[in-house]
C-alpha cells in the first residue's frame, strides 16, 4: 500500500495524500515524526510538488497587482532609491564608498532575498494548517516552499541588478569573477532553508514572533553593511568589527560586491565563513524542525 497523489486537484498543490501511509518502518500514527532517513526521502518524493507549488504562487502574487511581475524589481529599486536619499544624499555616506550606487543596489536586493525567506519561513507552519490537517506529508515542505517560492522571485531580479550595475554610472567593467556569484547565491539559499526551517518551529511555538520579525530584520539589515562599509565605520571598535565580520549577510554580500562589483579576489575567511555558516545553518535547522514534526499537527 502506497501513498496516493492526486496533482491536479487545486486544492493539493503539494501532491499530498490523506490516506496514512505504510512506511519502511511499517505502520506508524498519523502526524509521527518517522526517521531521519525515511523524511528526507519522503520530502525528496515531493520535491517536484514543491517547485510547482512555488511557481503557482509566485504567479498567483503577480496576478493580483496591475504591474505584475514589475514588482518584482520595483520595489528593491524603490528601497535603493530611499535608501540613497537617506544615507547617500543626505548624510553623505557615498563619499567614502566606491560607486556607491552599485553598492547599495547589491545590498538590497540580496538582503531582501534572505529577509523575505526568513519572514516567509516564520509563519510557513501556521499559514500552511489548513494543508497539514488535511493531508499527511513531510511538514519542511512549507518552509522550503516558502525558500524556492523566494528564489524564484530573486533570480530576474539579479539580471536586472546586473544591468544596472553595467549601465548606471560609473560603469563597471565585469570580470570573469562574476560567475562567482553563482555559489555565492547557492551558499545563500542553502542558509535560507537552514534559517527558514528553524524559525518554522519558533513560530509555530511562539506565535508572537512573526510580529517582531520586522524589527529583528531592520536590526540585521544595519548591521549587514547594506549601505555603508563596516570596516571603515567600525575602524576604531575592533572587536564589534569582529562580531559584524561574522554576521553571515556581511560575507554574502561581501563577496557579491567583490566579485560583481569591484572584480577582486575575495579573502578565504570570506568564503569559509559563507560556507560554514551555510552547511552549519541548515543541519541545525533541519534538525530542529524535524525534530517538531510530531507538534505541528496541534494548531
Amino acid at each position: 500500500m502506497s501513498d496516493t497523489t492526486n496533482a491536479s486537484d487545486p486544492t493539493n498543490p503539494l501532491g499530498l495524500s490523506s490516506i496514512p501511509s505504510i512506511s519502511s518502518e511499517g505502520l506508524v500514527p498519523v502526524g509521527k515524526r518517522t526517521s531521519l532517513r525515511s523524511y528526507l526521502a519522503a520530502l525528496w518524493d515531493r520535491r517536484h510538488f514543491i517547485v510547482a507549488e512555488s511557481r503557482a504562487k509566485v504567479s498567483g502574487s503577480t496576478r493580483q497587482n496591475l504591474l505584475g511581475y514589475g514588482w518584482l524589481f520595483i520595489n528593491p529599486l524603490l528601497s535603493v532609491l530611499a535608501f540613497w536619499f537617506i544615507f547617500g544624499f543626505i548624510l553623505g555616506t557615498q563619499k567614502s564608498v566606491d560607486n556607491f550606487i552599485g553598492y547599495l543596489v547589491i545590498g538590497v536586493f540580496f538582503f531582501q532575498y534572505t529577509s523575505r525567506s526568513v519572514t516567509g519561513g516564520t509563519g510557513a507552519i501556521r499559514s500552511g494548517s489548513a494543508m497539514i490537517k488535511g493531508f499527511q506529508f513531510p511538514r519542511a515542505a512549507l518552509p522550503i516552499s516558502t525558500v524556492v517560492r523566494n528564489f524564484f522571485d530573486f533570480i530576474p531580479s539579479v539580471f536586472v541588478m546586473i544591468v544596472l550595475l553595467v549601465v548606471i554610472p560609473p560603469a563597471e567593467v565585469m570580470t570573469w569573477r562574476v560567475v562567482l556569484v553563482i555559489p555565492v547565491i547557492a551558499l545563500q539559499t542553502i542558509f535560507n532553508v537552514g534559517i527558514a526551517c528553524m524559525l518554522a518551529r519558533i513560530g509555530h511555538k511562539i506565535p508572537d514572533i512573526v510580529n517582531l520579525m520586522s524589527i529583528v530584520s531592520r536590526f540585521w539589515l544595519y548591521g549587514s553593511g547594506v549601505f555603508f562599509v563596516i570596516d571603515d565605520k567600525l575602524s576604531h571598535l575592533p572587536q564589534l568589527l569582529t562580531v559584524m565580520r561574522v554576521n553571515p549577510m556581511y560575507s554574502y554580500l561581501e563577496l557579491t560586491r567583490n566579485s560583481l562589483l569591484y572584480g577582486v579576489d575575495s579573502p578565504w575567511w570570506m568564503w569559509t565563513s559563507a560556507i560554514v555558516w551555510a552547511f552549519g545553518i541548515v543541519v541545525v535547522g533541519f534538525l530542529y524542525f524535524w525534530r517538531g514534526e510530531e507538534s505541528y499537527g496541534r494548531l
